[in-house]
């Protein structure tokens, strides 16, 4: 599959949900991805949401090669949500 996959620099705290989510853009059209609290913080320790924000953003590279590949694998949700584990 030939996609064109962007991760804008928007990463969002929801607590609704205890997760980052953060947008994708594969060729044009916006997709949410997701990484939860236990993930974030069996990863990359913290216990706030504070700290698994800047966990997020210390290893953003690595996360967004994880979601591209989730992505390209057609791994959505039955929400269209990609989610890391």
């Amino acid at each position: 599959m030939n996609q064109a996959i962007q991760f804008p620099d928007r990463e969002i705290w929801r607590a609704e949900k205890q997760c980052i989510c953060f947008p994708a853009l594969v060729n044009g059209m916006q997709m949410t991805c997701a990484i939860g609290s236990a993930t974030l913080a069996h990863r990359f320790g913290g216990d706030t949401p504070a700290q698994w924000l800047e966990a997020f953003r210390v290893h953003r590279w690595d996360l967004e090669d994880e979601a591209e590949a989730a992505i390209r694998d057609n791994r959505e949700d039955d929400q269209g949500w990609i989610w890391l584990s």
